[in-house]
């Protein structure tokens, strides 16, 4: 059991209750076991976990949610810090700008920043955490008019391996700032963020669902309309083998469906024209099996891509791609379409371009994407053997789509520590890895670091 002043930090472990709530990950398949864990609400606790690990020989890892679970290399070497710290969303509205404590989930920054009239490049699940959406580049609904998410980020507060608590922004230590904006991680705790916001109180969101046998002629419709859509409109597409699960709609259980949702930045006339030129041609092709396409208020779009509230296993995989062309389309249905055997609970693309392309001259080690598309595919490793076909189907889709794999991944896409990554060029990883080791000498937060295999 613990010593007392171990209990008095809080650091817990694997025999004490407090090791299970610390050790929590949102992608159940990809369990973690640390030699100890503490859930850190002070930066005290942060650095008695520091000065813990350096007196037992261990490491240090960081995590808040665990949706990024399955990219996290083995923790029995380390001490894992889960970041809750106190406080609120602090909104500034002068300078419209959000001081978000490390372990806040993007859910409460609308929250805090939506009767201001203000919102945060967030992602699309109100349960994931904030600060490392942010700092592994963040691809939000908004992307495409305001950039990647990372690019928003004003400052960073931080606990190194000395035990320090550091500030760092454009002006204090503007190296440090740089290389922890996408560099991959394992520089220290981040105990607090500071993003910028911008203005907006309404949207047309939504999503539309299709049986699968129109997925080629809607995908067709829908990547033609991508190449000239306007920055104020992110979207996906995604082919859906939906399990019927109680919080399900049944009419979505019954095979492969097609799924295209978004957001449209407004809810004015020219909102609404973007929408009809979106939808009407796809909507043309055939009546929708349910369609909550809408103008609404920006608390919606957390709800849009329709990600779990609740803990799920999930087995993935993710690249880049270019435009398929309808060679292209035509793979990516034999593969992940109906009729193709695919165990995946989603496959699909999730648009890019726009500002999301283009580099920002003031932003860190990764500022833009260039890219059409982010590819992604899932599904749920109920047992092993599942796991094993799970496995071979994701193989299968990356052969199939080698041609117009770019190469290149967006970090908080990736769903295993072992596939093939890619975000940053090889001149930036020498220069992250000099920040690194000036902050990090001893290499106390190495483990956390995400490696890219293949430079740009």
């Amino acid at each position: 059991m613990t010593t007392f002043d171990e209990q008095d930090a809080g650091i817990a472990l694997p025999e004490d209750p407090a090791y299970v709530a610390a050790t929590q990950v949102f992608n159940l398949a990809a369990p973690v076991a640390p030699a100890a864990a503490v859930t850190a609400r002070t930066v005290e606790q942060i650095r008695a976990a520091i000065t813990y690990a350096k007196s037992a020989g261990l490491k240090v890892r960081v995590q808040t949610t665990g949706h990024s679970a399955g990219s996290a290399k083995p923790m029995d070497d380390a001490i894992l810090v889960r970041t809750e710290l106190d406080g609120e969303v602090h909104v500034d509205t002068e300078r419209r700008i959000a001081r978000i404590p490390a372990g806040t989930q993007w859910k409460a920054v609308v929250e805090a920043t939506a009767p201001h009239g203000l919102t945060a490049p967030h992602g699309s699940a109100g349960t994931v955490g904030v600060v490392g959406y942010l700092l592994r580049g963040g691809i939000s609904f908004y992307g495409r008019e305001h950039g990647l998410a990372v690019n928003s980020v004003r400052a960073i507060e931080l606990v190194t391996a000395d035990g320090d608590l550091r500030r760092v922004d454009a002006d204090n230590d503007p190296e440090l700032f740089w290389a922890l904006r996408g560099g991959g991680g394992g520089f220290g705790v981040v105990t607090a963020i500071e993003v910028d916001l911008f203005a907006t109180t309404s949207v047309v969101t939504g999503t539309a669902f299709w049986p699968a046998v129109h997925a080629r002629t809607l995908l067709s419709l829908w990547e033609k309309w991508c190449r000239d859509a306007p920055t104020a409109v992110s979207t996906s597409f995604r082919l859906l083998n939906l399990p019927p699960f109680p919080d399900i709609p049944p009419e979505l259980t019954g095979g492969t469906m097609v799924c295209v949702d978004g957001v449209i930045l407004g809810a004015d006339a020219v909102a609404q024209r973007y929408a009809d030129d979106l939808l009407a041609p796809l909507r043309a092709v055939a009546e929708p099996v349910m369609d909550t396409w809408h103008a609404t208020t920006t608390h919606a779009v957390l709800e849009t891509h329709m990600d779990p509230d609740e803990p799920v296993p999930a087995q993935g995989d993710h690249f880049l791609i270019t435009e398929l062309g309808e060679e292209g389309i035509a793979e990516f249905l034999r593969v992940l379409g109906e009729g193709s055997g695919s165990p995946l609970v989603m496959a699909g693309l999730r648009q890019l371009g726009g500002a999301m392309a283009v580099p920002d001259p003031e932003g860190g080690a990764l500022t833009h994407l260039d890219a059409a598309y982010v590819y992604s595919g899932a599904g749920i490793p109920m047992d092993p053997e599942v796991a094993a076909t799970i496995a071979e189907h994701l193989a299968l889709a990356r052969s199939a789509l080698s041609r117009w794999d770019t190469g290149q991944t967006a970090p908080t896409f990736v769903e295993s520590a072992v596939q093939p990554q890619g975000h940053l060029s090889a001149a930036d990883i020498e220069r992250v890895d000099a920040v690194r080791s000036r902050i990090d000498p001893r290499g106390l937060f190495r483990g956390d670091v995400m490696t890219s295999t293949s430079a740009l």
